[in-house]
């Protein structure tokens, strides 16, 4: 089942909630997410697989069309569609989030997120109303994804809508995605908390290295940043390194809570410039259709 909406509306925080693992990287930027992120949840009687995607937005230049069309494609070949709203913002239904539904002929839920931020209370009524008409949802849910209010009401209600299907997954999954994608997009999303601007949206990360060390044991990381140009390779960096020290410390804490070994990161920065318009690049860095 995918997880789509617009940028921000909490699709990644409720990816994370429902599987019970940080599998997609939080902020409150928008546009964080870029890939297809696949999240598995194993129950005693069902296996759900989750899709989270890039927020729908209409950006210029070669990876916002990637984004745009990796949130579109979400929708082909699943058996249940959550559409994710932040309830809070007080944007209403409009083209860019419906339209990937129209082609869509199975079940679709309105997710209600952020129901905790909703002052006052009585805007829900008429915010449920107003999402009624604009779609033929199965079910309107309202959650809280940070707090995590309802969210095991609306994994019951995702459950009784799938189908029957022996499981994809080995019992003991929560994704599909190799150790190296979590590693790189840790590190990115310490980059978007720490830094500002432009820099975070500038940056790719690209691991050349990952294995297991015995003496003394641990995972050896090297990875390498890039963006595209110099001034933001010394924002990255910063004076006497203290920036670049900083992001590593923070993503090193997180890998060895995913991983549960002691971590060494090594991490450098380099200028790849316009790589975002450069279609070899986005290539190299994972960012292209296969198809």
């Amino acid at each position: 089942m995918s997880l789509i909406g617009r940028p921000n509306a909490g699709k990644s925080t409720l990816l994370n909630r429902l599987v019970g693992e940080k599998l997609s990287i939080v902020s409150p930027r928008p546009q964080t997410t870029r890939n297809r992120i696949t999240g598995i949840k194993n129950l005693p009687d069902a296996q759900i697989v989750f899709v989270d995607t890039p927020g729908l937005f209409r950006a210029d230049g070669k990876l916002g069309d990637f984004m745009l069309k990796t949130a579109h494609r979400s929708v082909e070949d699943v058996d249940l569609v959550c559409l994710i709203v932040d309830a809070s913002s007080g944007n209403g239904p409009d083209a860019i989030v419906l339209e990937p539904l129209r082609a869509y002929t199975g079940p679709v839920f309105c997710v209600l997120n952020k129901i905790d931020r909703v002052r006052p209370k009585s805007r829900m009524l008429p915010l449920i109303e107003t999402w009624r008409r604009a779609h033929a949802f199965s079910e309107i849910v309202p959650v809280s994804a940070m707090a995590g209010t309802y969210c095991a009401k609306l994994l019951e209600m995702i459950v009784a809508r799938l189908p029957e299907h022996p499981p994809f997954f080995p019992a003991d999954a929560t994704s599909d995605q190799p150790e190296t994608f979590y590693v790189a997009e840790m590190i990115r999303e310490k980059i978007f908390n720490l830094t500002r601007q432009e820099v975070p949206y500038a940056v790719a990360v690209r691991v050349e290295e990952l294995t297991e060390r015995e003496n003394p044991a641990c995972l050896y990381i090297r990875a390498t940043v890039f963006v595209e140009q110099e001034s933001q390779k010394g924002i990255l960096i910063g004076k006497g390194g203290a920036m670049l020290k900083q992001i590593g410390t923070a993503a090193r804490r997180d890998l060895e809570a995913f991983f549960g070994i002691k971590v060494f990161l090594q991490s450098t920065v380099e200028v790849r410039r316009h790589w975002r318009r450069d279609e070899r690049a986005l290539r190299e860095f994972g960012f292209l259709l296969t198809s």
